[in-house]
């Protein structure tokens, strides 16, 4: 167990075997009877596929994913999206209703449920309102993490609303600020939509650092429900101890592996380009428009967009049909909606919506 994970992990989980289930057991057999499952298909289930248990971590899909991100299979799991391994994570390093977590909002809420769910207070460090947009302050997170003894402090590249994508090296140079004290998860939920490297790259030399990375955007499946956390190989097994068994259905598994085929990662790399693109254009034509203060900089598949009437320009999205996420209960974001990148026709509805809003400058 590396140095970092055998001092985070929680000291009563360290000898802590977690459920074995029957699929995790290697075995040899053309009679499999451990599992008490039926003997008979279900009468929808005409090629009784779904009549044993998945297997815990599918060794097809660990391959085919450990391949796409450049890891050894021992460096990932698999589990129900990224809000799964963000959970998992407070588990075995969190003892219940102690510990803290630091985090920068306004930013995915996912990261604070967990953690108040799970009786650990939440550090927030704010992102800062810079000319060059939302800005997390790492050097000031990093404060704050040894500060109140945080285990866990969670970073967004591309930020999630804030669409800033983070330097690798300042995310090094964090994470070996932390060595020993901390560990540092990069949610990288968008970055294929940002052309850039991952941090990924940093797993070599910071045994401290996991990365966070889904099939549900870029990889369109969000239904499917597929993500993954990626680390030193003993933070993979803490994890493995704490994780519920047979995470993804058959069903699920077999989605996942059609999508990352050769053809169907070509046709996803094609279209991150069009997004890219689609991206541009429509940051373009809502500064174009009078009601629109500020649309900031963004490398994932969304803008973040600022309303002199934020509560007008949602009602008219909303009257053309257009539903986008309003933000304006976050904090630094009362004047502000978030809008995915949609098609290209449904960019043209944003803008023509918009363009009849009366949401004006004063």
């Amino acid at each position: 167990m590396s140095a970092t994970v055998d001092l985070l992990l929680r000291e009563d989980l360290r000898d802590f075997g977690g459920y074995r289930s029957a699929r995790s057991e290697v075995l040899d057999g053309s009679v499999w009877l451990n599992a008490n499952e039926s003997a008979w298909a279900n009468g929808s289930d005409s090629e009784g596929r779904l009549r044993r248990y998945p297997q815990p971590q599918p060794e097809a899909l660990c391959a085919r994913l450990a391949a796409l991100y450049g890891v050894a299979p021992p460096q990932l799991l698999v589990g129900r999206g990224s809000d799964e391994g963000i959970d998992l994570l407070l588990r075995a390093f969190c003892m219940p209703g102690r510990g803290a977590v630091v985090i920068a909002p306004p930013v995915f809420g996912m990261y604070a449920v967990c953690a108040r769910l799970h009786g650990t207070e939440v550090i927030e460090v704010p992102l800062r309102d810079a000319a060059a947009g939302l800005r997390a302050d790492l050097p000031a997170m990093g404060d704050a993490a040894l500060a109140g003894s945080a285990s866990l402090l969670f970073l967004c590249s591309p930020g999630n609303p804030s669409g800033e994508l983070l330097e690798l090296g300042a995310i090094a140079q964090l994470a070996q600020r932390l060595r020993g004290r901390c560990l540092v998860i990069v949610d990288e939920a968008y970055i294929e939509y940002a052309d850039a490297p991952s941090a990924i790259a940093l797993l070599a030399d910071r045994d401290n650092i996991a990365v966070l990375r889904t099939l549900s955007k870029a990889h369109a499946l969000a239904a499917a429900r597929v993500g993954c956390v990626l680390g030193a190989p003993s933070l993979i097994t803490a994890l493995r101890r704490v994780q519920a068994p047979y995470p993804l259905p058959q069903p699920v598994v077999e989605a996942a592996l059609g999508a990352l085929s050769p053809r169907a990662l070509a046709l996803t790399c094609s279209r991150m380009a069009a997004v890219r693109d689609a991206r541009a254009r429509l940051a373009d034509g809502l500064r174009a428009l009078r009601q629109v203060r500020r649309v900031h900089a963004s490398l994932g598949n969304f803008l973040l967009v600022r309303f002199f009437d934020a509560t007008a320009a949602f009602a008219a999205l909303l009257a053309a049909g257009v539903v986008v996420r309003d933000m304006r209960a976050m904090p630094q974001l009362g004047d502000a909606l978030r809008i995915t990148v949609g098609s290209a026709e449904d960019c043209r509805r944003v803008l023509a919506a918009l363009e009849t809003s009366r949401a004006e400058a004063p």
